[in-house]
Order: structure tokens, then C-alpha cells, then sequence
């Protein structure tokens, strides 16, 4: 690893966000507050702000009750030297189902909205569609320090050294070069560094965290659009998630992800999340704001 002050275990960035202070509970609502990682940039990664916000709604259901989706909007960039104060809305508890809103707030102003479900278990009809066939093996795909850790520059190394997952391109990254084939599609692997003892909500609450990292990338390869590419914005929208069955963050999850529309500077990321054994846990969607300089 390179000489940078990243902690040995990235991982260990995760376990911390997911960790809330609570400062108030009753009946109808739950306050708690959360804070941010040391990092190079200013802003909150949106990732971390939907983990929160789901870890501090999960607090207030009892714990049969299991996370199926999520539905949130970016509304504010988040201030990364600031705590984040976070109110939960205990909307309502029925027979099955449980309904939490959530607010996070900085500066008295909400960042992001966010609304999320909960259910008791139960037995129904089931199918889903089945992963797809020819992915390389994660173990033969280099990890992102091994393409830019190398790089002396902060970006780089925050990029290598200080993320709680390890991430493994199945397509051609797109980093500093655009991709030869513009396709789509993008596809990746991505399990945390090491095991996350967690409760089934709170590896929801992960799993959220890590789908924010590359599913617009569909939209920006498909374009021959670079993360290096000078004066471009890229910022997310908005973010909804289902969660279909158990996982667990520690083992090789499949990060499947296409782009069926872009728009007036919007872009959209549909994602279906795999376990190695090919079981669906969980579908993506998440539209982002892309700015171009040409189009200015």
C-alpha cells in the first residue's frame, strides 16, 4: 500500500458510518446524528447520507422487520466538516408494514429526503431474472489501488486507499481514458475488505452505500465520458432501491448496471445486485445530473 493516511483496514469506514448517535426517540419520531469520514474533498458522499439515513430508520422498527426499499432525493450538497442531524418521521406500523421518512439536515436546511418500508417476513410467488453468463471471475480482476493507486495525486490515492469496498471492473475502467467500446453498460464486483457483522437492515444499509459508487457509470461510458474529463459535473439526483433477499457485504457481490435513457443533462442507471451463486438481493435506479461543457 502506498504511503498515504488511509487506514489499514478501508472497511473500517464503513463500520464508523454506520455508527449513529441517538439524541432523542418517542412514539413519533427519532433524532439521531451521524458524521463523516475523513476525506480530500468537501463534500458528503450521497452513498454515505442514504446509509445513515436507513440505519437510523431501522432504530425505530422492531427487528423482525426487514427493509425492502428506499426512494430518495439529493437536494443539498452535504458538508463534510459538519455532523449530520438526522429525524426520523415514524409514519406508520402496520400488520406487515412499516413506513419511516427521513430528513438529514445541515446548516438548518435538508439535504436529503428520504422514504423507506419495512416488512415481516412471508411467503409468496417468486422468480427474478437470472444474473448473466461469462462474467470474469473476481479473483482475476485487479483491484482499483492496483490501477491507480500509483497515481500521486489525492484524488488517486483516495480513490485507491480510502473506500470501504473493494471494487473489481468486469468492463474496461474508465478512470483516465475513455472505454475502446462505448456500450450501456457497465458491470462490476464488490464485497467489503473484511467482514461486517451486522444486522440484516443495517447490510442494507451498506449495500445502499456501495450501489452509489458506479451506477452512473452506464451512462458516462456509453458517451466516452472519463471521471478525469476536465470541467464536466456530475451529481445524483436522486436514488430509489429494493432489496429482494438476505446477503452478506463480505462476500463477492455482482453489480450488474445499464443505461436505457440520457437527457437534458440527466442521466438514468437501472442496476440488478447478485450474490457469486447468482441470486438477485437487490435492484438499483438512480438518475444524475451530467454537465458537459460543450453543451453549455
Amino acid at each position: 500500500m502506498a504511503n498515504t493516511p488511509y487506514p489499514d483496514d478501508p472497511t473500517d469506514i464503513l463500520r464508523d458510518v454506520l455508527k449513529l448517535e441517538r439524541v432523542d426517540a418517542d412514539e413519533h419520531a427519532s433524532t439521531f446524528v451521524g458524521h463523516t469520514p475523513p476525506q480530500t474533498g468537501g463534500r458528503v458522499f450521497g452513498g454515505q447520507v442514504m446509509a445513515q439515513s436507513l440505519v437510523a430508520a431501522s432504530h425505530s422498527v422492531d427487528a423482525d422487520r426487514f427493509l425492502h426499499s428506499m426512494h430518495c432525493y439529493f437536494i443539498r450538497p452535504g458538508d463534510a466538516t459538519q455532523p449530520l442531524h438526522i429525524t426520523v418521521d415514524h409514519h406508520r406500523d402496520g400488520r406487515s408494514f412499516s413506513v419511516r421518512h427521513v430528513e438529514v439536515a445541515q446548516h438548518d436546511k435538508v439535504i436529503l429526503s428520504l422514504t423507506c418500508s419495512f416488512q415481516t417476513e412471508s411467503g409468496g410467488i417468486e422468480h427474478y431474472e437470472p444474473m448473466p453468463e461469462g462474467i470474469p471471475h473476481p479473483d482475476r480482476l485487479p483491484p482499483i489501488s492496483a490501477l491507480v493507486g500509483m497515481i500521486d495525486d489525492p484524488a488517486a490515492q483516495e480513490l485507491a486507499y480510502n473506500r470501504p469496498f473493494d471494487i473489481r471492473y468486469a468492463y474496461e475502467p474508465m478512470f483516465l481514458r475513455p472505454a475502446a467500446e462505448k456500450v450501456n453498460r457497465n458491470i462490476v464486483w464488490m464485497k467489503t475488505f473484511t467482514p461486517v457483522n451486522v444486522s440484516p437492515n443495517v447490510a442494507a444499509a451498506g449495500l445502499a452505500y456501495a450501489s452509489d459508487y458506479t451506477i452512473l457509470e452506464a451512462v458516462l461510458r456509453n458517451h466516452g465520458i472519463t471521471w478525469s474529463q476536465p470541467d464536466k459535473s456530475v451529481a445524483s439526483l436522486d436514488h430509489a432501491m429494493w432489496f429482494h433477499r438476505p446477503f452478506n457485504l463480505d462476500d463477492w457481490l455482482l453489480f450488474v448496471q445499464e443505461s436505457p435513457s440520457a437527457q437534458s443533462a440527466r442521466g438514468l442507471g437501472i442496476g440488478r445486485i447478485y450474490t457469486i451463486e447468482g441470486d438477485l438481493v437487490a435492484t438499483v435506479a438512480q438518475e444524475g445530473m451530467i454537465r458537459l461543457p460543450q453543451y453549455d
